[in-house]
């Protein structure tokens, strides 16, 4: 990957390292079971993509700079379904981050998204916010539905996070980054008295939100209690096994590792990573201490890219032989790998053809049917096939 691509995309993701290349010391076995249909290329700036519950024929992809757009049936529809654009702030990782639809859309019409606009902090704010598809018509929402449910103040511009999902327990889990800057300057992975640098655990089921009385710290009288982990520096994108519940965090390094970490359905939360004591599974900060920390159950070095882009377990119908497989890949290096794992451990490490020619990879997506797709910075969507 040419070094001007690799700084164009630090810009977006915040890792700040200039190594993008092969990883030969440690580069998986080959797949070639994989391959990929474009669905389109003419996206601005696509950062991700879903669908709602029960609906096989609509995408729903988010654009960084504040719109929404449907694809259905492969072609994309000339109106967005939302535009945001006039509220969203345009630095280099911020704008509108994410998309989640509630479980119960279909009677509801209730959907959330995530991101960023100017007051608050220094460098502004994340908000959630809620809205509501139009009465009249199912490819548009009602613009002036919005409800802010919640806000953060933003230090920095950089490592937003920003992705929102439910969980398989249908609450709201919103990710944040440290803050900004490097090397997390405040200290907030470590501390539990703010949201960054944590994952975020939120009932949304009334008019606004509350924190579910499971939540690790809910009866602290020191730590904010929507927190359900922490110690993250910038979990950009995560996502839970549609069949397992298991979560699957992707957390974007600082000069030399990235890494994956993975919760288990049967957790009841308060997960301390390590950031910023530890980067990956090495010490941070000189001498760091490991007790109570989790560490990742994978991880790789800078000379196999720059910030981590997490995917999905898959489990779709189409490509049988990859079932099961966490699919990852790398926003400089543009790499396509996967792994299983079994609940103690990795197996099964993969790397499938890359879509490195057609852009920095931004994002994953997943249909309804769990069909799984990629975004690139150029504008592609592509969905995964078998070869």
């Amino acid at each position: 990957m040419a070094t001007a691509r690799c700084i164009l995309f630090l810009l977006l993701f915040g890792a700040f390292a200039l190594a993008c290349g092969s990883d030969s010391s440690s580069a998986p076995i080959e797949g070639s079971t994989l391959a990929f249909d474009t669905i389109t290329t003419g996206l601005n700036a696509p950062v991700f993509m879903t669908a709602p519950p029960g609906d096989a024929a609509r995408l729903f992809v988010v654009e960084k700079n504040g719109t929404i757009v449907i694809i259905n049936h492969g072609s994309e529809l000339a109106t967005p379904f939302l535009d945001i654009t006039a509220k969203t702030t345009k630095g280099d990782e911020q704008g509108l981050l994410g998309m989640a639809f509630a479980p119960d859309y279909a009677t509801t019409g209730r959907f959330y998204v995530s991101y960023t606009t100017t007051g608050g902090g220094n460098a502004g704010h994340s908000v959630i916010a809620r809205y509501q598809v139009s009465a009249s018509n199912p490819d548009s929402a009602d613009p002036m539905s919005e409800a802010v449910i919640l806000t953060v103040d933003q230090p920095y511009e950089n490592h937003n996070g920003g992705m929102i999902t439910f969980g398989p327990d249908g609450m709201l889990y919103f990710g944040l980054g440290d803050g900004g800057l490097g090397g997390d300057p405040l200290g907030t992975g470590q501390d539990r008295t703010d949201l960054l640098g944590s994952m975020l655990r939120l009932d949304v089921s009334g008019s606004g939100y509350t924190s579910p009385p499971d939540n690790p710290f809910a009866a602290s009288a020191s730590f904010r209690h929507e927190l359900w982990n922490y110690g993250l520096r910038n979990p950009w994108r995560f996502s839970f096994d549609r069949q397992t519940g298991d979560l699957y965090i992707a957390d974007v390094g600082q000069n030399a590792y990235e890494e994956v970490d993975v919760q288990p359905a049967s957790s009841s939360g308060g997960e301390d990573y390590g950031w910023n004591e530890m980067e990956g599974t090495h010490c941070y900060q000189s001498g760091c201490d490991r007790t109570g920390l989790t560490l990742p159950v994978l991880e790789y070095g800078h000379g196999a890219g720059c910030a981590i882009v997490g995917g999905y377990v898959y489990r779709g119908t189409a490509i049988p032989d990859v079932v099961g497989h966490y699919f990852y890949s790398d926003n400089c290096s543009g790499f396509v790998r996967s792994f299983r794992w079994t609940g103690s451990g990795i197996t099964q490490q993969t790397s499938w053809p890359s879509l490195a020619g057609s852009g920095g990879v931004t994002s994953f997506g997943e249909d309804d049917g769990g069909e799984l797709y990629m975004m690139t910075q150029a504008g592609g969507l592509f969905r995964f096939k078998p070869r």
